[in-house]
């Protein structure tokens, strides 16, 4: 039987401790799955570990669960990879949080750029950031991460690259005509930031402001790829040259 793993948001977990788990992820548990008390699952809230559980009661209203035992879990790839978004349109954005946290990016900054076609008040920002890190947790159970990717709420290319503090990153932006492949870096211990754009691409005014923080241009080959297929593709190559896959 698969493991059944369970983000909660309780901290800290610890052994021997009991609690109720999320009302969602209980109704999936008992309703969905069908699983009843005994059955084993696993609880991770973040911190790098597994706890392993067994249910105490499944209720319709509430599933409980005993914490068992404690697994520090080596899942996180040895390259740090900043996936930089320009925020894409309806579902397109989730599937890019999804597999980018998948692939093992470390943090996810959704852009507004030139081109950007998605206008997000303060509210509508806030919401969508909430619905993004359940995504990222749900990825995480599903591919056996313990640390969740950290994502905030979509801001400005200008003001994301104004407050750039590490400057040992590999700084890459996706652009068609740009001048190095992946497997001409070296991004090193410090990783790399991979900025992407939105369906439009990039603006004149963009690729000008990336080059002035230090960017440089990363291509894919000859064909033009779907801002939502372009991301994933980068940083699939980028883990099997320099990272873990």
């Amino acid at each position: 039987m698969r493991t059944i793993r369970i983000h909660v948001d309780h901290a800290p977990l610890t052994i021997g401790a009991s609690l109720a788990l999320p009302a969602q992820a209980g109704e999936h548990v008992a309703r969905v799955l069908r699983m009843g008390v005994g059955d084993p699952l696993v609880l991770f809230n973040g911190d790098g570990h597994d706890y392993t559980a067994s249910i105490t009661e499944a209720g319709k209203r509430q599933v409980s669960v005993a914490i068992t035992g404690c697994t520090a879990v080596v899942g996180e790839s040895p390259l740090r990879l900043v996936l930089a978004q320009a925020v894409a349109r309806g579902e397109k954005m989730d599937l890019i949080v999804q597999k980018a946290t998948e692939l093992g990016v470390c943090a996810i900054v959704p852009l507004l750029t030139e081109r950007s076609e998605v206008k997000l008040d303060a509210d509508r920002a806030a919401r969508r950031l909430a619905h993004w890190q359940a995504v990222i947790a749900s990825a995480c159970e599903q591919s056996g991460r313990a640390v969740l990717p950290s994502i905030g709420t979509p801001q400005p290319l200008a003001t994301w690259l104004d407050a750039l503090a590490d400057r040992s990153a590999l700084r890459l932006a996706l652009l068609p005509d740009g001048s190095c492949r992946p497997r001409e870096l070296a991004p090193g211990a410090a990783g790399a930031l991979l900025v992407v754009g939105p369906e439009g691409g990039l603006g004149e005014r963009d690729v000008a402001c990336l080059l002035a923080h230090g960017f440089q241009g990363l291509q894919l080959g000859p064909r033009i790829l779907r801002t939502e297929t372009a991301g994933m593709a980068a940083l699939a190559a980028l883990q099997a040259l320099h990272g873990d896959l």
